[in-house]
């Protein structure tokens, strides 16, 4: 968990602090203006209840927004095989950079979900992928488009699946 914190500190920009700056800075504002209007209780507790929205949810919808504006690319999922003499599926794909912006690096992930005939249970089993492969690409420039590979294995599932692409560029 301690490295997960890490690379995630070690990975921001100026505007993510500039984002988190801003969230905190409102946070304060919004509680300052419900201490001034203690007396009018209603105004207050709206008040209070906005400074503390903007300090949970402002910093998370922020950053999520942010990056895929500043980071904005297209994913597409070619191909993907099961192999027959290996336990092992190979996914094609290719990214393309949309944004004004060179990418150091993309890690781009594949992974693999249970599927049933029930609509919402297939939603559920997408956020909980039962097999999970990564590769990392870097120096992505402007409008460029690059091809890649993922090998995911050991890969033993026998029954239906689904494969679904995820990249997070910087």
């Amino acid at each position: 968990m301690k490295q997960k914190i890490t690379l995630f500190i070690e990975g921001l920009i100026t505007y993510d602090y500039l984002l988190f700056g801003l969230s905190f800075v409102l946070f304060l504002f919004f509680i300052i203006l419900g201490i001034l209007l203690r007396k009018r209780t209603f105004f207050a507790l709206i008040f209070i209840i906005l400074g503390f929205s903007t300090l949970l949810l402002g910093p998370t919808l922020g950053y999520i927004k942010l990056h895929e504006t500043l980071f904005k690319h297209t994913l597409n999922l070619q191909s993907q095989k099961r192999l027959e003499f290996t336990k092992a599926v190979v996914v094609k794909g290719d990214i393309t950079n949309q944004s004004k912006r060179v990418f150091k690096e993309c890690k781009i992930t594949a992974s693999a979900y249970k599927i049933t005939s029930n609509k919402y249970k297939n939603y559920f089993k997408k956020l909980k992928p039962f097999q999970k492969m990564s590769i990392v690409l870097y120096d992505i420039k402007v409008s460029q488009t690059r091809n890649f590979k993922i090998i995911v294995e050991p890969f033993t599932y026998q029954y239906d699946y689904n494969i679904s692409l995820g990249a997070d560029c910087r």
